[in-house]
C-alpha cells in the first residue's frame, strides 16, 4: 500500500471516531523487510488495517505494543533485535530501559529495527446538559483542551451555544458512545432532574453536577424515590470541578474543565 492511501486510511478511521495505533518505522540496521519510514495502522483487536512493518520478526511484539498503548493511550518504542545483540547489551526479550521496550528477532537476516507507537484516539467527548452560562462558558472551552463538544438542551435553549459539534434535544445520551465521555449537568433550576435522570443512566468516564451538595442531596433523594438505583451516585461529582475559588459562570467552566484534564491525563503523568 502506498504511502498517500496509508494516510487516507487514517484520515479516514479519524473522521469516523475509530481508536487504532500507528506503527512507524524509525531506524534499521542492516537487513530488515520493512525500511525507516514504513508504517501500519493497527486497531484494537490487533487487526493490521493497512500498511506494513514487516513479518513475523517485528509482528507480533509491535501488535501488542499496539493493544498496550490503545489501553492507556500512552506511546511505545519497540527495539527488535536479533539474540546475540541483546545479549551483548545485557537485555532480555520483553525488558524495558530508558523508555524503551526490547523484543526478538528471530529472522535469518538477524537485523535490528527500532519502530514507534503511537494510539491515535477519537477525542473526548464532552456532554453537556443544559444552557445555563456555566454550560455555554464550558462549550466555549473544551475544544481548546481537545474536547468535541455536545449540547443536550431543549430545543428553545439551543441557540445559547454557538457552534457546538453535536446537539441534541432534551436529553436523550446513547448509551454506547464512540470515545470517552464527559457528562456535565449544567441546568441550573431548569430541568435538573431530567438531566441528572439521563445523565445517570448512561456510562461515562466523568459525571459532574453544576450545584450544592444540599440542591444534589434533594435530587438524589427525589430520584431514588422514583426508582433510580443509590450506586448510580457513586461516581457523581457534586459541586463539579476543582476547588479554584471559582465565581464566574467562566471560572466555575474553568474548575470543570481542569478536573476534567486532571482526570484524562491521570495514567500519562511521569514519576
Amino acid at each position: 500500500m502506498r504511502q498517500d492511501d496509508i494516510l487516507d486510511r487514517i484520515a479516514e478511521l479519524k473522521r469516523a471516531g475509530t481508536a487504532f495505533a500507528v506503527a512507524t518505522v524509525v531506524r534499521t540496521v542492516r537487513a530488515t523487510a520493512a525500511k525507516a519510514g514504513a508504517k501500519a495502522v493497527i486497531l484494537p483487536d490487533g487487526t493490521v488495517l493497512a500498511g506494513w512493518i514487516g513479518g513475523g520478526c517485528a509482528r507480533g511484539a509491535v501488535i501488542r505494543a499496539a493493544r498496550e498503548a490503545l489501553a492507556d493511550g500512552a506511546p511505545r518504542l519497540i527495539s527488535v533485535q536479533p539474540e546475540a545483540a541483546l545479549a551483548e547489551g545485557g537485555l532480555s526479550p520483553g525488558e524495558t530501559r530508558d523508555g524503551i521496550r526490547f523484543a526478538r528477532n528471530m529472522c535469518p537476516s538477524r537485523g535490528m529495527m527500532d519502530i514507534f507507537v503511537e494510539a491515535v484516539m477519537p477525542a473526548p467527548e464532552c456532554v453537556i446538559c443544559g444552557a445555563a452560562p456555566v454550560a455555554v462558558a464550558l462549550a466555549d472551552l473544551a475544544p481548546r483542551m481537545g474536547f468535541s463538544v455536545t449540547a443536550c438542551a431543549p430545543a428553545e435553549e439551543q441557540a445559547a451555544f454557538a457552534a457546538p459539534d453535536r446537539r441534541i434535544e432534551g436529553y436523550a445520551l446513547e448509551v454506547a458512545p464512540t470515545g470517552a465521555r464527559y457528562v456535565v449537568v449544567a441546568t441550573q433550576g431548569k430541568g435538573d432532574e431530567a438531566a441528572l435522570r439521563a445523565a445517570l443512566s448512561v456510562p461515562s468516564a466523568y459525571l459532574a453536577f453544576v450545584g450544592s451538595r444540599a440542591k444534589t442531596a434533594a435530587l438524589r433523594d427525589r430520584l431514588t424515590a422514583a426508582g433510580v438505583a443509590p450506586e448510580a451516585f457513586a461516581n457523581l461529582r457534586a459541586p463539579a470541578g476543582l476547588d479554584l475559588g471559582a465565581i464566574t459562570p467562566e471560572e466555575i467552566a474553568l474548575s470543570i474543565l481542569a478536573e476534567m484534564v486532571a482526570l484524562r491525563r491521570a495514567g500519562q503523568r511521569g514519576g
